[in-house]
């Protein structure tokens, strides 16, 4: 399998020693990168998911609130991190559809890098506002979270002059040296996952509260991961803008 970096600020494919994804809902790793995280934790690498809302407003069904889709959705998620190789799975639980830049939630991602002590840190780019061919807006969640998400990176994580109070929590800085951003729209590195597209598949059918046809989602994400994968002509592929801040 060959990775190939578009642009000279990408590193060359590698296996981080420990990664840390945080992003806004369940399942959207799955979509964004779950081929590649099988890749990373079948060569060895300790992967954690830190989601940030409760995803609790991912269904208009009338009949199930808040709280019970939160509960569902959570155990959706832990299923299909498991299914690729990922046991650690946090949850901040902070309202779906209700996040905001803010320094508690600053704090609170910095208290979480902090511990995991990842190299490399995944989040999704919160530059994008619109997509290219003009058909989506970006969920809000998904901005403002990994904005935050962002500050939390640099240069708060990796300063104790930054929440100074996590230090007596036994929290010491720590520096990130990756920072890859899902859903961009300037891509720097695809990583072939013409392997792991069917544990791909499976991982999101566990999300099975958001995604009921695989025929369907199969297709989409098909369609999608080609496209990614004739960038480095390989079947299927996922894309990322890598930032190196270290």
């Amino acid at each position: 399998m060959t990775e190939t970096p578009v642009g000279n600020s990408a590193p060359e494919f590698y296996t981080p020693q420990r990664a840390l994804v945080m992003v806004a809902h369940p399942d959207d790793i799955e979509f964004g990168m779950a081929g590649t995280v099988a890749r990373w934790t079948e060569a060895g690498s300790h992967v954690t998911f830190c989601l940030i809302t409760d995803g609790a407003a991912g269904s208009d069904d009338p009949n199930l609130s808040r709280a019970q889709l939160a509960a569902l959705r959570q155990d959706e998620q832990r299923a299909a991190a498991a299914s690729l190789g990922v046991h650690d799975v946090i949850f901040l639980g902070h309202p779906d559809g209700m996040v905001v830049p803010s320094l508690e939630l600053r704090r609170e991602l910095v208290r979480v890098i902090r511990h995991v002590k990842p190299d490399t840190l995944v989040t999704m780019d919160p530059t994008v506002f619109f997509t290219a061919n003009n058909t989506y807006i970006n969920h809000p969640d998904h901005r403002y979270a990994c904005q935050t998400v962002l500050d939390a990176v640099f240069p708060a994580a990796g300063n104790r002059k930054y929440f100074e109070e996590l230090l007596d929590e036994g929290l010491e800085p720590h520096k990130v040296t990756y920072v890859y951003l899902l859903f961009t729209e300037k891509p720097t590195l695809h990583i072939d996952i013409s392997a792991y597209f069917e544990r791909k598949l499976d991982a999101l059918m566990l999300h099975a509260s958001q995604i009921p046809d695989r025929e369907e989602i199969g297709k989409f994400i098909g369609e999608w991961d080609k496209e990614r994968g004739k960038a480095i002509g390989v079947q299927y592929a996922e894309s990322f803008r890598v930032l190196k801040i270290n």
